[in-house]
């Protein structure tokens, strides 16, 4: 039976929305902060580190393109696979999740998150978008190996000003996704820290960038 660890824990958000203010980004810190208050009833600090992904498209598609990663994605990358959770929030565009979102997916190692505890969230004008954090989301992280809650919050325009018909208030589901978030992530083990220097840290255990040039001299 599991027991409940409270050492100090780190949660990475990561949002990408593509305005400045933007309501993925509201409903980014909102998830953190339902987060953080469940944490703290049992006891744990949570320390966070919230990156929006529109501050690091030109390095990601530098990364697609080259397989090598800036410096400052690097980082970021690094910061986001070593957290002991993540949530994750992106806006609907097309029926699905944001092509800004999917690429910076296609950059992570398929095993970076695996067992790691992440929340989704997605915000979209029309409640009609709400299923695409189950088509569409969620089977992007059950590739990635890690542990998707079974709650996704999703949040359309009205939800924000209180107008909706929806079955529960956003800040409801909010509380319910954080409290399974803050379960999950008091069942594990804190993450150990890692070396940002390593490749292994975001390229994938026994990779490197002698290996990748090697891999691509061999095509």
């Amino acid at each position: 039976m599991s027991t409940m660890n409270t050492s100090p824990r780190r949660v990475a958000v990561v949002a990408a929305g593509l305005s400045n203010p933007s309501s993925t980004r509201m409903l980014a810190d909102r998830l953190l902060a339902a987060t953080a208050r469940e944490l703290a009833d049992r006891g744990i600090d949570v320390s966070a580190d919230t990156f929006e992904l529109r501050d690091y498209a030109h390095d990601i598609t530098n990364n697609l393109l080259t397989g090598f990663a800036p410096p400052a994605l690097e980082s970021m990358i690094n910061s986001v696979v070593s957290a002991d959770a993540v949530i994750a929030v992106t806006p609907i565009f097309s029926t699905s999740y944001s092509g800004l979102f999917k690429s910076f997916i296609d950059v992570l190692d398929p095993d970076a998150l695996r067992g790691t505890p992440v929340l989704i969230g997605a915000n979209a004008g029309t409640p009609r978008h709400s299923l695409a954090i189950d088509y569409a989301i969620r089977p992007l992280f059950a590739y990635l190996h890690a542990d998707a809650m079974s709650t996704g919050v999703f949040a359309a325009s009205a939800d924000w000003g209180g107008t909706g018909d929806q079955v529960a208030p956003l800040s409801a589901r909010i509380d319910k996704a954080a409290r399974e978030l803050a379960d999950a992530v008091a069942r594990r083990d804190p993450s150990a820290s890692t070396d940002p220097l390593d490749p292994a840290n975001y390229l994938g255990e026994g990779r490197s960038f002698g290996h990748l040039l090697g891999g691509l001299a061999g095509e």
